[in-house]
């Protein structure tokens, strides 16, 4: 491939993509993809109110009340103001703290969710209504889908995080809420591309607060592009594919070809939801674990081995050495073995089993051992069409139960109900009446009507603020 950056801005990807998203109009969008993003929007308001109570979120926000700002926008879960680039922060960083939000995976994972409170903010610091809003955050998810179809292998495999891409697609979402022209949304995807390559490093080994924090400042960062764009900042239009661009500095395939069908094939209603708050490739592993546990009546004393095959990259992610023996929220809820466990331990995983006193509980230790995690090929030859997952449990009286299963529930292909997200909603939003729950539901379904996006998210705190 060559690196030519003497060609017109026009003839590359990044004004592609532009003229697509400049050209999107709210009455482009099929009935199913609004209420596709209808309900993410709940999930993702759910998982905000857990994860403003977080102990990460506690010290950004001090930071930012440290540092002050114009109270602008709408803190979710907390209430309160504070400042367009402070509130795409701290409102991705709300939604992602517990990692519950949503999923997708095909080459490289991703958390398209991470991404809404670029158009959230956008809207509410140009006094846009929900329409502008919810185009914004449409682009999200079909602008970060592909670019984790894009690279063969994908970047996750290079050693870069898929936050990387976040940058890119949260210009493009934060830009078209702004109602940048297509030139102007190509200079933001130059900025916020070109500043915010992320080191896979924050979730290989040991994990600390970054694993659900690079993500946010992303979304951050592609605000902060599409502002700048606004005001006549340039970026580099070879972005993407010329010299020293994401594809010559990364060793990969790269198949432009998947955005073709952009506004024809929309990639949101591909992707899933959790009904587990942890990493996306353990919950295969934990529903088969629970339900053989379940069906036959066995509780932990009863279990000398659980022998787990599945994909290479879960196994390789998911229990290296450092996956047995967690010590905070990050490094159990990517801890394969640890999930098991608590599985075994209580017959669920819930927010509330990564709390220090439950991870730090003694029979942790005693049964996270018993856990063998292997590897199949055969398994990653199917991925990601399916993300199969094979549980052996052998009791202490000499028995072998199995299961298998090819995806997990919240997947597309068995996705939560209204009623699901409503539950897993109700149980995180602490602190919030039965009343303003209803309203902020309510709300959700006839989001469009909206003058002011403002409006809708004010309701989205607890009741107090």
């Amino acid at each position: 491939m060559g690196h030519d950056t003497d060609k017109s801005h026009s003839d590359h990807l990044s004004y592609r993509l532009a003229q697509w998203v400049e050209g999107l109009r709210y009455e482009d969008l099929p009935t199913e993809v609004v209420d596709a993003l209808r309900r993410f929007i709940l999930d993702s308001l759910g998982c905000a109110f857990g994860g403003w109570r977080s102990h990460d979120w506690g010290i950004v926000r001090s930071l930012i009340e440290d540092e002050g700002g114009k109270e602008v926008c709408n803190l979710l879960g907390q209430g309160g103001k504070v400042s367009p680039l402070q509130a795409a922060f701290l409102n991705a960083l709300a939604i992602r703290a517990q990692d519950y939000n949503d999923i997708y995976w095909k080459q490289d994972p991703s958390h398209p969710s991470d991404i809404l409170s670029g158009p959230m903010a956008a809207a509410e610091l140009a006094g846009l209504g929900a329409k502008d809003m919810i185009l914004g955050m449409i682009v999200a998810y079909e602008i970060e889908q592909r670019l984790c179809e894009v690279s063969f292998p994908g970047i996750r495999e290079l050693g870069w995080h898929h936050a990387t891409l976040t940058a890119f697609a949260g210009a493009y979402a934060a830009g078209k809420t702004l109602g940048l022209n297509a030139e102007q949304l190509q200079h933001a995807a130059g900025i916020a591309g070109s500043a915010n390559c992320t080191l896979g490093a924050v979730t290989a080994g040991h994990l600390t607060m970054m694993k659900n924090t690079v993500d946010p400042m992303a979304t951050r960062a592609g605000l902060e592009a599409a502002l700048l764009a606004q005001k006549g900042y340039q970026g580099p239009a070879h972005v993407f594919e010329g010299k020293e661009s994401l594809a010559h500095v990364m060793d990969s395939e790269w198949k432009w070809e998947i955005f073709d069908d952009l506004g024809k094939d929309w990639r949101i209603l591909e992707c899933g939801m959790k009904f587990f708050p942890t990493e996306a490739l353990t919950h295969a592993p934990i529903s088969c674990t629970i339900s053989i546990c379940q069906d036959n009546g066995l509780a932990a004393d009863d279990i000398a081995k659980i022998r787990i095959r599945t994909l290479t990259k879960a196994a390789d992610i998911l229990s290296d050495p450092s996956k047995y023996n967690p010590t905070t929220r990050e490094t159990a809820d990517h801890s394969l073995p640890y999930c098991i466990t608590a599985g075994v331990l209580h017959g669920r995983v819930t927010p509330d089993l990564f709390d220090d006193e439950v991870i730090n509980d003694p029979r942790v230790q005693q049964h996270i051992h018993k856990i063998e995690v292997v590897a199949e090929p055969e398994f990653e030859a199917a991925f990601p069409k399916v993300q199969r997952c094979h549980v052996a449990i052998t009791t202490t009286d000499g028995r072998t139960l199995e299961k298998q299963v090819d995806y997990p529930k919240g997947d597309p292909r068995d996705p939560l109900t209204d009623q699901e997200i409503r539950a897993k909603f109700d149980a995180l939003a602490e602190g919030v009446s039965e009343g303003r729950r209803q309203e902020i539901w309510d709300a959700a379904a006839r989001l469009a009507e909206f003058d002011r996006a403002a409006d809708f998210l004010a309701i989205c705190a607890v009741d107090q603020a």
